[in-house]
């Protein structure tokens, strides 16, 4: 660990609060490495060994089940993933893997317990962090279980729309087939979902979206701040 990679990670919300001691003994055990897109870092059934938390890059969150891939998550900075498996000494219930060029700082699971432990700061910042976790999920599984794929899509492009702060034109951030797994579709149902929006005003050319008429994409999707926010 670098000293001037220090103050942008004790900023991070997990980490700002906890006593200064701790803070070192957590960063003298810690590793932040670089790594190129495509690397597994972690794997589904196997021990919660380290905590990690993306600095830069992005990291998938995917399963498999019987020949079957699924991804459930997008991880982007500056987020820590694998939270739950590390307090509990579980196994991860996920695989994670690179989709791109990525600082991932890693720090191993039994000094977050330790610390845990003994330093209340810190522990509170666990506990906030797991329930804002646990309401991203709650959100996710409502979206999927009360809307039609079609709603997703337009739900989805509203979100990145408004996280681009867009004038109506916006980069999808990772490929058409991880979206369509994202929001428990297929490839071609997502291809369709597209073809059916562009009666709502939405262009697709490779990986640039247009919103012609946001408003009107809006009263389509009906956002619900229970959900979406």
């Amino acid at each position: 660990m670098r000293p001037n990679d220090l103050p942008g990670i004790r900023d991070l919300p997990l980490f700002r609060s906890m006593d200064e001691a701790s803070f070192a003994e957590l960063m003298n055990a810690a590793y932040l490495q670089k790594f190129p897109r495509q690397v597994d870092l972690i794997l589904e059934g196997e021990p919660a060994d380290f905590l990690y938390v993306v600095i830069e890059g992005c990291v998938e969150l995917f399963s498999r089940h019987a020949g079957r891939e699924t991804t459930l998550g997008m991880v982007v900075p500056v987020s820590s993933f694998i939270l739950a498996a590390v307090i509990r000494d579980a196994v991860y219930l996920m695989s994670g893997r690179t989709t791109e060029a990525s600082r991932i700082l890693m720090i191993p699971s039994e000094n977050i317990r330790a610390i845990f432990e003994k330093d209340g700061a810190f522990a509170r910042a666990i506990v906030r962090e797991l329930a804002l976790d646990f309401r991203v999920m709650i959100k996710e599984y409502k979206n999927l279980k009360l809307r039609p794929g079609i709603e997703r899509l337009a739900n989805r492009l509203l979100r990145l729309h408004d996280q681009n702060a867009a004038a109506g034109s916006f980069m999808l951030p990772y490929d058409k087939k991880t979206l369509a797994s994202i929001l428990g579709m297929t490839p071609e149902n997502l291809s369709r979902g597209f073809a059916t929006l562009r009666a709502y005003g939405v262009d697709v050319a490779g990986n640039t979206v247009t919103i012609a008429d946001v408003d009107d994409l809006r009263a389509f999707a009906k956002m619900n701040p229970l959900i979406d926010q």
